[in-house]
């Protein structure tokens, strides 16, 4: 018997491996798939066969992350309650379809996962899993086994030899890749405390960043970032150095309350940096391109696809006609944007584009105006004549 297990490196999953072989008497094949966590990935396979594995498979797929999944939701303007880009939820599909692609090569009859019975990730797996490779029975051992807690993992992984990094002075639990970090647990679990600066990882505290503002120039075309101050770079590139820029202004730092899904509601911090500015980028040069309806109409698909990434349901026909709908308003979401990066705020300093909407002989107060403000009576009569006309048959009917 053999079994894929997407395999992290953390706690969790290290203790899987053992759990699992001596559960199932299976062989274990390790799946872990790079997106940016910035492990040693000779580390990763050698603590993967110490702690059981029979087999390790290592990808590197940051690029493709970038591009087939970072990209559509950075184009869709997917926040997930006004708060959340995703980072961790975008990185699940791309990691599941690696995992069923193993599976199937390996000729396993079984996929399992580290994640929680309390967690949004469970979902994410297993609805991908049972939509991609639906013959795979889901193995699910933080969900089955007797492991109350996190301290009795790290005791059982030290009783096992289990090489981890995790302890119990320091709790907590960090996903990582190009697009952002997760991070929760410990102290994090009380919503009334600020969370500490050691829980931190990549951006300086905004008391702490630079007192002169750093200025960027991102430009995109058809709603993709292609440049940082005028230089084209690969995306991965692109990405990790604005997220160096940003965190070293403290930019980005996300502490919500957020509904889960499974129905509760868990606090979490999240690092941001990268996101946050391209975000923010994309957002104002489609200010500046796309006509009122679409631009309104938009921000309800924004929020569903933020839903739909969330939820696990990168997979399904809906995702896939949005994706389309995106992708038709993002024809000319080209241009230049530029950002100001002071004590963790990121505010836009300038925007241009050669399909930019804005029209400055309408716009201006100056004497070149060419918009006929005596056009304006006739609109707003017609405009209002509904509303008229209800109030006087009210009126009548007093």
């Amino acid at each position: 018997m053999k079994i894929a297990l997407a395999y992290s490196g953390g706690l969790d999953t290290s203790v899987a491996i053992k759990w699992l072989k001596e559960k199932y008497g299976a062989s274990i094949i390790c799946v872990y798939a790079d997106v940016g966590q910035g492990e040693d990935i000779l580390k990763i396979d050698k603590r993967a066969i110490a702690s059981g594995a029979s087999k390790v498979y290592v990808s590197d797929l940051k690029e493709k992350f970038i591009n087939e999944f970072v990209f559509p939701a950075l184009k869709a303007g997917a926040v997930y309650e006004k708060g959340y880009l995703l980072a961790t939820a975008l990185s699940r599909p791309l990691i599941v379809w690696e995992l069923a692609r193993v599976a199937v090569i390996e000729k396993c009859g079984s996929a399992a996962h580290g994640c929680t019975g309390k967690g949004n990730d469970q979902v994410r797996f297993e609805v991908g899993i049972s939509t991609l490779a639906p013959h795979l029975e889901v193995i699910a051992p933080v969900r089955e086994w007797e492991l109350g807690s996190r301290d009795e993992e790290i005791e059982y992984a030290k009783e096992h030899g289990i090489p981890v990094d995790v302890t119990k002075k320091s709790p907590y639990s960090i996903d990582r890749n190009l697009w952002g970090i997760s991070i929760e647990a410990g102290v994090l679990e009380d919503p009334w405390k600020e969370p500490p600066e050691d829980a931190y990882q990549i951006t300086k505290s905004p008391q702490a960043a630079p007192n002169k503002p750093a200025y960027l120039v991102i430009s995109f075309e058809k709603g993709v970032p292609v440049k940082l101050d005028g230089k084209r770079m690969k995306p991965s590139s692109l990405i990790c150095k604005v997220a160096k820029i940003g965190g070293a202004h403290g930019v980005g730092r996300v502490d919500m309350v957020e509904n889960r899904l499974v129905g509760i509601k868990s606090h979490e911090i999240y690092e941001l940096p990268a996101a946050t500015i391209l975000n923010t980028a994309h957002k104002e040069l489609e200010g500046l391109v796309l006509d009122r309806e679409t631009a309104h109409y938009k921000e309800l698909v924004s929020q569903k696809y933020s839903e739909l990434v969330y939820y696990g349901l990168w997979y399904t026909p809906l995702k896939k006609a949005l994706d389309a709908f995106v992708n038709e308003t993002q024809k000319y979401v080209t241009g230049d944007v530029r950002v100001k990066l002071y004590k963790g705020t990121c505010a836009v300093a300038g925007r241009k584009s050669p399909y930019s909407l804005y029209n400055y002989k309408l716009a201006t107060y100056d004497k070149g105006s060419t918009f006929d403000q005596k056009l304006a009576k006739g609109f707003i009569e017609l405009w209002g004549l509904p509303y008229k006309i209800r109030a006087q048959a009210l009126k009548r009917n007093r």
